[in-house]
Formats: structure tokens, sequence, C-alpha cells
């Protein structure tokens, strides 16, 4: 049996599934992340609920840069090792692997049914060529996939953390409202994320002279909340804070497109892009991905789709461990 796992910042889903290609998970778990001091503790109560399971293999996505088959995670105290996994789990060392939840979800990919996509843009019927992924989330992550000719060979980036870079005097004025929180380096994933979207509303009340009645509750997950307002429009500074999201978001998959020369397609995945269709689908995100002056033809012709399926990373995960030796 195969252990898979997506270690998010904020979720953690484990399942077992038979190693059979086309099969369905046996059993699945949901975890709140930041319940748990690290993975060891999570697992713990993962095999307390399932005694007496027999792996062969063990594949985990992880929401960090993997080196060496470990990883910090980026948004969690965590810091994980495919070694001592192995030996907690009474398996080889060479049959658990760690990947990056990205390079997972780009795995992941051929996996979701055509119809778990929602299509920003058709672009070329005939694309073919290096594809990309982008994925806000807790945080942000962004992958290639490099076309060889023949498929697609997924790696991940750590291009969530490059610098934010305004385009105009409103995120400039975003861009230094950030900085006081973040002096040391203002990335994309600072306000490309579920906490950006908080970030967001929050300079524009800022800007507005002042916040408004509501608020979120300071226990509250504040870009949920801020969302669920948005999308009821029962507030128009939500309303706000969520299209610029929208086009901060369109600007990056426009800039990771062009950097992978991603003709074959760009997908946007995560956990908070389907709950915010609506606004990504009205044309702000569309428009903002094309705004690149003379390389807007080019864009035009790459196909934008959103991910609907949260189970991408798991499902690279098990295509992982399913093509292990």
């Amino acid at each position: 049996m195969i252990l898979a796992g997506d270690l998010g910042g904020t979720h953690t889903r484990l399942a077992i599934f038979p190693p059979e290609p086309g099969t369905a998970a046996l059993m699945s778990a949901h975890f709140a992340s930041a319940d748990y001091p690290d993975f060891a503790a999570l697992l713990d109560a993962f095999r307390a609920r399932h005694p007496g399971l027999s792996l062969t293999h063990c594949a985990l996505a992880v929401a960090g840069p993997v080196l060496d088959n470990r990883c910090h995670a980026t948004n969690l105290p965590w810091h994980l090792d495919a070694r001592e996994i192995a030996r907690t789990l009474d398996l080889a060392p060479g049959v658990v692997a760690l990947l990056n939840d990205v390079e997972a979800a780009a795995l992941g990919l051929p996996a979701v049914p055509a119809e778990r996509f929602a299509v920003l843009q058709r672009g070329d019927p005939e694309a073919r060529g290096n594809q990309a992924l982008i994925a806000p989330g807790t945080g942000l992550g962004e992958a290639i996939l490099y076309w060889d000719g023949t498929g697609h060979h997924a790696f991940a980036t750590e291009g969530g953390h490059s610098d934010f870079a305004p385009r105009d005097e409103l995120e400039a004025a975003l861009l230094h409202h950030a900085a006081r929180r973040f002096p040391a380096h203002v990335s994309v994933e600072r306000l490309i994320s579920g906490p950006g979207i908080a970030l967001i509303h929050e300079f524009l009340c800022t800007r507005a002279g002042g916040h408004p009645a509501w608020m979120p509750p300071p226990d509250a997950d504040a870009g949920a909340a801020i969302s669920a307002r948005a999308l009821a429009r029962e507030d128009p500074r939500c309303v706000q804070a969520l299209v610029l999201y929208a086009a901060l978001l369109g600007a990056e998959a426009g800039n990771l497109a062009l950097k992978a020369m991603a003709v074959g397609g760009v997908v946007i995945a995560g956990g908070i892009a389907p709950k915010i269709l609506p606004i990504l689908a009205d044309g702000v995100l569309l428009e903002n991905f094309l705004a690149k002056g003379r390389f807007r033809e080019l864009l035009q012709r790459i196909p934008l789709t959103i991910c609907l399926d949260e189970r991408a990373p798991l499902l690279g995960a098990l295509r992982r461990a399913r093509g292990m030796p």
C-alpha cells in the first residue's frame, strides 16, 4: 500500500492507495497543520486512526523547498527528513520521497478530469511546449513543466519569493505599506496568498482613511472572511481587495509564462482560486495576464486555466510513489 500526502501550510491530507494505477484511495484523513508541532506528531495521529497499516511506499508533497530529500516547510515549523519518516514507517529510505507541493501539483494535473478545469483563455488549440503552474494558498508556489518534445517534466521553483514589482501608483503604495510589515523583503507571496488578501484589504482601508465598521475577527481566517464578503457583494472594500488580488495574480501568472516560455499553457491551482472563481473569471485576471506590452500577442496564444481540484498535489505524490522501484 502507498501512503501519499499533501502537507500544506493550512491543511494536511493523507491517503492510502493501492499500488495499481487507476484505483481510488482506500482511506483518507484531513488535518489542520497548525494543530501539530511537527509532522511526526501528525503522522502518529494518522496511524492511531488506522492501525496495522502495511505500507510499501510513501510520497509526500510539502510546501517548501526540498533538497536531498529534506525540507523545512516554509509556513510551518516543521523539519522533514525522508530517512526519519522511513524509519518511523519501517520502510527502506529509497521508497520514501519528499517533493515540493507545487511540483507535485504539476505531476498530478494529468490525473485531474478535464471538467475540473475552468477555462479563462482557450489560446492556441494546438498549443505544445513548456507549461507553468502558479498556486496561491497559504503561500505562493510556482512550477515549470519542461517539454522535451514528447512529454512534460515538472520541476519546482521558489519564484513566489521573488520581489514584488509594482506597476502603477496604487501598487507602489501597496508595496510601501507591505514594506512596513516586512522591511527585509516584500516578496510576491506576501500579496498573492491567503494572508496577502488580508494585507491588501488592510492597505485599502488605511488608504481610504480608516477601517470600516466591519473587520475580520482577530482569530478568523481574514483572507477567507474578506473573500466571502466580496463574493456576496456585502462590502465594497472587500470587493476592491479581491479585484486587486486578481489583478496581481494575473500579472504574476503572465510573468511566469514569459520566464518559462510556457506556450503549452499556464494553470492556476492551489486552494484559493476555486473558492473565488467568480472574481477570477470576470476578466480582470486575464487582462493583467495579457498586459505585457509587445508580448500581448504571444500571451493571447497561451491556454490559461484554473484547476478546481485541490487533490492535484496528492495525486502528484501518488504518481511519484507509483513510479518508484
